[in-house]
């Protein structure tokens, strides 16, 4: 039997960009022959999409990780990596996203309805888009960025035109059994349901769906019985009716304490979406109630005793026995009036087209702050600074003086002079600490030494790429006797 799920944590995470390629031309005859090397392709986005013939969050339960595909790399040849795969993650209509602070990031109504939550990382850049008149052969190349990783919270609420609410056992389910083809599990004891039932009802030319809370009980806002789980369900409910038992034995309770104590706990919630497809409170939806049981002499004359107190309150009222099925009809067609009335006076609005706009961002920002951890320290802070030091190789000299040279010409060598940074103090970056030099010429023009290396860094304590090449040949035994 399978199990109804209506609130998952899924952990998100996007494909990692590929790195792009640092290669140069090689072929017979033609020496240097400029740099060939390819960007890497971006990662795969995280998209949730909602689907008619999803009902639950079933899937997500058991599967609760979610990760798209990651950029290849580039390759020699002016190759560019293959994008990574898109991951389509198919939900059911009415399922609310919810970050790990609360805030709710989207609300997925109606089916084909997408939303990207976890963007794939950049591929990054390869040689051959590096080169400029200055850096003619650039002997490296960028990073790949990673892609968006979070933890989301998904939540179902059922869409539904009417609500059936009342306490337990109350009849709920036997009369959504016998208004729907739907066979729910019916028996005579407190809370047999424990899940949301849905059914479609069809009268005349209108067709709509019935759906009962389980576990109401006084208390239920506070989280008494299973109530408060299964409230947010009437958010989208157009109609609410009141079940009412009519042939109760137990002391204290009569329609009207009932039909009371329920509307209190009604108007005490508080939908977690203000003035989305919830429709406002539940305390301003439209009411009916049903005085249920009647075919029992005692549930008739007491039903017969109390439809004055409803009426008085401008509630439609309907005596029926979900047993004998007597009143459903008219039931039935006052439901639809109701439901087709409400589907009037708010009209479904025209399917948007879809509309590609590029993203205005101001990128170029970046700020200077002091390191509350490390004194005299700075911390700068920026879109482009950021992804800038992700996406560069540390052990590659002409790398770091690339990054230099970026990070100049932004405007940040500036800045900490302007904040008042010495030589040798911290300045961090992301996810990277540096000794700051301001001595280094950085933003000019500079003449290459080589591939993989920067005149402007060959008297620090960074091992080089020409120091790594002759280690790795002393390694494998190749050198002669002049360590050549």
């Amino acid at each position: 039997m399978s199990k109804f799920i209506d609130r998952v944590v899924l952990h998100v995470r996007a494909g990692r960009g590929g790195h792009g390629c640092a290669s140069v031309h090689r072929e017979k005859f033609k020496p240097l022959g400029g740099p060939d090397g390819g960007n890497g392709g971006n990662g795969g986005d995280v998209i949730l999409e909602v689907d008619g013939n999803v009902h639950t969050l079933l899937d997500f339960h058991f599967h609760p990780h979610a990760k798209a595909g990651n950029g290849k790399p580039g390759e020699g040849g002016n190759r560019d990596g293959k994008m990574g795969t898109d991951l389509v993650l198919k939900v059911p209509d009415g399922t609310v996203v919810v970050d790990k602070d609360g805030e709710v990031v989207v609300d997925l109504v109606g089916v084909g309805n997408r939303f990207v939550v976890a963007k794939g990382g950049r591929g990054g850049l390869g040689n051959a888009s590096l080169a400029s008149k200055a850096r003619k052969a650039p002997g490296f190349a960028l990073l790949g960025e990673e892609g968006e990783e979070l933890d989301l919270v998904l939540e179902l609420k059922s869409v539904a035109d009417v609500g059936l609410v009342g306490f337990p056992s109350a009849g709920k389910s036997s009369l959504v059994s016998v208004l729907s083809a739907a066979k729910p599990k019916i028996a005579d004891y407190p809370f047999t349901t424990l899940v949301p039932n849905l059914g479609v009802v069809a009268s005349g030319d209108t067709t709509f769906t019935v759906a009962d809370v389980p576990g109401l009980i006084p208390g239920a806002s506070d989280g008494r019985g299973l109530g408060l789980d299964f409230l947010r369900h009437l958010e989208r409910c157009a109609v609410l009716a009141h079940v009412v038992d009519c042939a109760t034995l137990e002391p204290g309770r009569d329609p009207v304490s009932d039909v009371d104590a329920l509307e209190a706990e009604l108007a005490a919630y508080k939908p977690a979406l203000a003035g989305d497809a919830s429709l406002g409170d539940l305390a301003d939806r439209p009411r009916v109630v049903i005085l249920n049981k009647t075919d029992v002499p005692d549930g008739a004359e007491l039903a017969e005793m109390v439809t004055h107190e409803f009426t008085e309150r401008g509630w439609p009222v309907f005596e029926i026995s979900a047993v004998s099925r007597a009143g459903l009809r008219p039931l039935t067609f006052a439901l639809a009036d109701m439901v087709r009335q409400y589907r009037e006076d708010h009209p479904k609005a025209a399917p948007k087209r879809p509309v590609i706009r590029p993203i205005a961002t101001d990128e170029s920002g970046f700020s200077v702050i002091a390191d509350p951890q490390e004194p005299g320290g700075f911390i700068v802070r920026g879109t482009r600074p950021e992804r800038w030091v992700r996406q560069t190789q540390f052990d590659n000299d002409e790398a770091v003086g690339y990054l230099a040279d970026r990070l100049a010409r932004l405007g940040v060598e500036a800045a900490l002079v302007k904040q008042g940074a010495v030589p040798g103090c911290s300045v961090t970056i992301g996810d990277v600490s540096f000794e700051w030099e301001p001595q280094v010429s950085a933003g000019v023009d500079i003449v290459p030494t080589g591939r993989g290396t920067d005149i402007r860094l060959e008297n620090n304590d960074r091992v080089g790429a020409a120091e790594r090449k002759l280690a790795s040949r002393a390694r494998r035994g190749l050198l002669d006797e002049d360590g050549k």
